[in-house]
C-alpha cells in the first residue's frame, strides 16, 4: 500500500485550487445570491439592488487594494470587481522598492496602470507612501514592520523618490497617506515617526499644494500614544487633513471608547482634521498569522464583522476602510484571508465571498444622501444592541441596529464577536418624537433580503412610536420606508 505523505497532500490541494482557477469567476448580482438559515415571520418582497460606483455620488468608504507594491496580489485578477462593489475610493501602497530597482531610475508604469484604471472607473485613489528600498544601504525595510531609511544616502533617495512620484501623479492623485504602521516592529520612536511624516508631507505639499494628507497611519488605536505624536508635531500638525488609526478587535464595537478619546485629542491640536480608520478587516476562516488570527472565523462571521465595522465607524463619524478586496499571499508568511474575494496560492481569484455581497449591500444603502441624526432618540435600554438613525434630504429615515453582546443585565456589556448563528430574538425600540413609517420594510443587510414590516408592530404613543417584535441578531438590519431603498425581485 502506497504511503501518503504531507507533500502529496499539499500537492493535491494545490492541484484542486489550480483547477478551480481555470474557470472564470463571475460576479453574480442576482437576487438571493447569499443564502443563510435566517428565518423571519414576515413577507419577503424582494432584494436590495446593488449600485455600482457610477451610480453613487459619494460615501464614507475606502476599499483596500494594498500589497500590489510587493506583488502579494495581482490587480488584473480583481479589477473587474471594483466598480460593481460601489466603493468610490481605493487605498494603494506606492512601493518605492518596486518603483526604483536601479538607483536613480524610476519606473511608475505598474502604478500608472492601476491608477489610470481607477480614474477611468470614477474611483478616487488614496496613495500611501512606503515602504523602504534595500537597493540603498540604509534605505529601510521593503515590507511591513521594516525600518525607515537611516543613512544619509537612503534619506536623500527617499526624498527624491517622493518628489518624483508626486510630480508624476499630480492631477491624478490628490489624497496621500504616510508610511504604513510605523508603530510596529519596535524600531521607530515617536520622534522619528513624526519627523518622517513631516518631511514626507512637506514634499507632497510642495508639488501638490491642494493635496489632502492622512498622517501617522498607526497600527494601534491608542489615545495616549496618539496625543504624544500630535504634540511632537507642533504647528506642522495643521498640514494634515486626517489622522489614520487601525486597531483590530474581535468585536468591532469594543474599539469606539478609544476612537472617541482620539477624536477629543485631535480636536485640541487640529480641530479641522478628522480621524480616519485606515485598515480593518476580518478573516474568512481561522488563520495562524496576522490580526484576528487564532479565532474560528467563517464567511458568515466575516461578512457580519465587516458590516459592523463599517456601520460602527459611520455611526462615530470616522471614514472607514474595508480591508481588503482580495486575499493576498504574503511572501514568507501565509495567505492573509481578509479579502472579499478568495485566491489560491498562485494569487488567482477563485471565488466571491459572502462578505463581498454584504459590503455591497451596505454601500448601496448608506451613501452621502444620508445624514446621521446626532441627537437621535431612537434606541433601547437593551445594552446589547447598537442603534443608529439616519435621514435623507426629504426627511425619510433609516434605522439600523444589531446585537453586539450576549444578553446581560450589566450596564456595560461584554462585547461579543459575530458568530455563525442566524437565530433572531424580538426587540423593542422606542422612537420618541418619531412618526410611524407609511410603508415599512425590514432589511437583512447580509443577504440583502427585504421584508414587509408589519404596520401593527408600530405602536403610536403620545411620545412618538414604539417598534415591537423587531427581529435582531448579531448582523446589521434596517427598518426604513420601502421607497428609501432600491429593490429588485
Amino acid at each position: 500500500m502506497r504511503r501518503i505523505t504531507a507533500r502529496m497532500i499539499v500537492g493535491a490541494v494545490l492541484a484542486v485550487y489550480g483547477a478551480a482557477a481555470a474557470y472564470e469567476v463571475k460576479l453574480d448580482v442576482s437576487p438571493g445570491r447569499v443564502r443563510t438559515p435566517l428565518k423571519v415571520d414576515m413577507e419577503r418582497i424582494g432584494t436590495l439592488r446593488p449600485r455600482s460606483v457610477g451610480e453613487i455620488h459619494g460615501s464614507n468608504w475606502t476599499l483596500g487594494c494594498e500589497t500590489l507594491d510587493r506583488d502579494f496580489a495581482v490587480f488584473d485578477e480583481y479589477k473587474a470587481f471594483l466598480a460593481p462593489l460601489g466603493i468610490k475610493t481605493i487605498r494603494l501602497q506606492a512601493g518605492w522598492a518596486k518603483c526604483e530597482k536601479e538607483k536613480g531610475k524610476y519606473d511608475f508604469a505598474w502604478l500608472d496602470k492601476i491608477i489610470d484604471y481607477a480614474c477611468s472607473q470614477g474611483i478616487n485613489v488614496l496613495l500611501e507612501t512606503g515602504y523602504g528600498n534595500p537597493v540603498y544601504k540604509g534605505g529601510g525595510g521593503w515590507d511591513l514592520a521594516g525600518g525607515f531609511p537611516t543613512s544619509d544616502e537612503g534619506i536623500a533617495a527617499w526624498d527624491a523618490w517622493v518628489d518624483a512620484m508626486t510630480k508624476h501623479f499630480k492631477g491624478r492623485v490628490r489624497d496621500w497617506a504616510m508610511w504604513n504602521e510605523p508603530d510596529i516592529g519596535g524600531n521607530k520612536t515617536i520622534k522619528q515617526i513624526v519627523a518622517f511624516n513631516i518631511r514626507t508631507a512637506k514634499i507632497i505639499k510642495r508639488n501638490i499644494p491642494d493635496a489632502r494628507i492622512a498622517g501617522l497611519s498607526l497600527a494601534h488605536n491608542n489615545p495616549e500614544y496618539f496625543e504624544k505624536c500630535l504634540k511632537e508635531m507642533g504647528d506642522d500638525v495643521k498640514m494634515f487633513d486626517w489622522f489614520i488609526y487601525h486597531g483590530y478587535a474581535p468585536a468591532p464595537e469594543s474599539s469606539y471608547e478609544n476612537v472617541e478619546k482620539q477624536k477629543a485629542v485631535l480636536a485640541k491640536y487640529n480641530p479641522k482634521a478628522k480621524m480616519r480608520q485606515g485598515e480593518n478587516g476580518c478573516p474568512s476562516e481561522m488563520a495562524t498569522k496576522f490580526a484576528l488570527s487564532g479565532i474560528p472565523w467563517s464567511e458568515y462571521s466575516q461578512a457580519k464583522w465587516d458590516m459592523r465595522r463599517m456601520l460602527g465607524d459611520l455611526g462615530h463619524d470616522v471614514e472607514s476602510s474595508v480591508f481588503t478586496i482580495c486575499d493576498f499571499n504574503h511572501r514568507g508568511r501565509e495567505i492573509n484571508l481578509k479579502g472579499l474575494l478568495r485566491i489560491n496560492w498562485n494569487k488567482e481569484v477563485i471565488a466571491v465571498k459572502r462578505a463581498y455581497y454584504a459590503v455591497q449591500n451596505v454601500v448601496s444603502v448608506f451613501d452621502d444622501t444620508l445624514e446621521r441624526v446626532k441627537d437621535s432618540r431612537f434606541g433601547t435600554r437593551d445594552t446589547t444592541l447598537s442603534t443608529y438613525e439616519y435621514k435623507k434630504d426629504d426627511g425619510r429615515r433609516v434605522l439600523v441596529f444589531w446585537t453586539h453582546a450576549d444578553e446581560t443585565k450589566s450596564l456595560k456589556p461584554k462585547y461579543a464577536r459575530p458568530g455563525d448563528s442566524f437565530e433572531t430574538r424580538p426587540a423593542v425600540f422606542k422612537y420618541p418624537g418619531g412618526k410611524p413609517f407609511a410603508d415599512p420594510v425590514w432589511i437583512d443587510l447580509l443577504t440583502g433580503r427585504v421584508y414587509a414590516f408589519p404596520k401593527s408592530n408600530q405602536i403610536v404613543v403620545p411620545a412618538g412610536v414604539v417598534f415591537v417584535d423587531v427581529p435582531v441578531y448579531d448582523s446589521p438590519c434596517v427598518i426604513t420606508e420601502r421607497s428609501a431603498v432600491e429593490i429588485t425581485r
